[in-house]
């Protein structure tokens, strides 16, 4: 391929996603949104061959090329021989959150309150892809967007995972309330334990920023908030673990429930 080409490609409005996991969620979410795909000449990784097949049988670009170049594409992120120039992913917003929660009959979802860190926006996303939300909720301001590094951490999670970018945090959760949805927040402050709590319903889990928690008013448009039981010297857990926690107790306490 040639560089004048190369340099055309990059005057369209893309993103580069790095790694096997992130690169096999996209090709199998959005194809269509794909460009080409960088692979490192001379890998012999079972994975990356796997993905140039299924890429080249959907009729995509595949660019074979030197490792140095994947370095420069990817810059500080760990590509494994394999890179995709995609169009950005759509951004969902309070209009397709309303719509999605009244479509769904039980919905699950996990609002992060002004989460900053991409490695822990993409820890809590793939958390949440396991526990199986049905979406995630954050803030456009003060708050990561979905960036190329929060995809490498995602492992995939990121494609699978709705995320919805609201303009009013506030609104949004008083819009989920309005439509039956339960919010229920996570906080040091809070006078009962998440084990102590009812997550059966129609369920919103609001977790905090790393180290401040929730906003107060987020705090006061909570319907409950909850605590998790600390035994040791470390006074709060990071976001993403207290994500996992959080998310995994709600399921259990769901699993077998129909309403």
């Amino acid at each position: 391929m040639k560089r004048g080409s190369e340099r055309k490609s990059r005057t369209r409005q893309a993103e580069t996603v790095c790694g096997i996991h992130a690169v096999s969620a996209l090709l199998s979410a959005r194809p269509q949104d794909i460009y080409r795909l960088w692979v490192e000449s001379g890998n012999h990784n079972s994975r990356v061959a796997e993905l140039v097949h299924q890429a080249r049988d959907l009729g995509l670009v595949v660019v074979e090329t030197e490792r140095r170049r994947l370095q420069r594409l990817s810059g500080e992120l760990r590509h494994q021989g394999i890179i995709a120039e995609a169009a950005p992913a759509p951004v969902r917003n309070e209009q397709d959150l309303a719509a999605a929660v009244a479509e769904l009959p039980r919905p699950f979802l996990l609002i992060l309150d002004g989460v900053e860190d991409p490695h822990n926006l993409g820890a809590c996303l793939r958390v949440a892809d396991g526990a199986g939300v049905d979406g995630v909720i954050v803030p456009r301001d003060h708050a990561s967007p979905v960036t190329p590094l929060v995809r490498r951490v995602a492992a995939g999670a990121a494609e699978s995972v709705p995320v919805y970018r609201v303009g009013n945090l506030a609104r949004a959760i008083q819009q989920l309330q309005q439509q039956g949805v339960w919010v229920i927040g996570s906080s040091d402050r809070a006078g009962q334990s998440l084990y102590q709590t009812d997550l059966r319903g129609p369920l919103a889990l609001v977790l905090g920023a790393e180290q401040k928690g929730l906003r107060k008013r987020t705090e006061t448009l909570c319907d409950a908030l909850v605590s998790l039981p600390m035994a040791g010297r470390v006074s709060s857990l990071n976001v993403s673990v207290a994500a996992g926690v959080c998310l995994y107790e709600a399921v259990r306490q769901r699993q077998g429930e129909t309403t």
